[in-house]
């Protein structure tokens, strides 16, 4: 891949990640409470995706993902360990909310990602400007 097309990729990622945290508060709203943990799961995982890219990191799955970020951002101190256990913990909610039954998650339970899934986003913005 040339340097062209990866910082479009870049950005392209980039975007997903912000668009898709952006649905999040539609399905607040209508009470879709699984279904935003998966929209927040994918706007943290679009982001990574970003970072990893930019960075010539390959990654073929979601696990495989989760294990490059852990390995040179989270390991390394580049990115605060709090953003890493938070990548996994939701990484974890859903798998649990995709696949598992008789999951229902709440809005307490909604609530309490979002923030850290704005935050998380953030960093990962910051990372890839300063590059």
């Amino acid at each position: 891949m040339n340097e062209t097309d990866r910082k479009e990729i870049v950005r392209y990622r980039l975007s997903r990640a912000h668009d898709t945290l952006r649905e999040v508060n539609i399905l607040i709203e209508n009470q879709l409470w699984n279904t935003a943990v998966n929209r927040m799961y994918y706007a943290c995982y679009y982001a990574v995706i970003a970072l990893l890219v930019s960075n010539e990191i390959k990654a073929q799955t979601h696990t495989g993902v989760r294990q490059m970020f852990g390995l040179h951002f989270v390991k390394k101190g580049i990115v605060d360990k709090e953003f890493g256990r938070y990548y996994s913990k939701i990484f974890d909610k859903r798998q649990t909310g995709d696949y598992d039954d008789f999951i229902d998650y709440n809005k307490e339970d909604v609530l309490a990602l979002f923030k850290p899934a704005t935050e998380f986003i953030s960093e990962i913005d910051k990372l890839i400007k300063t590059e």
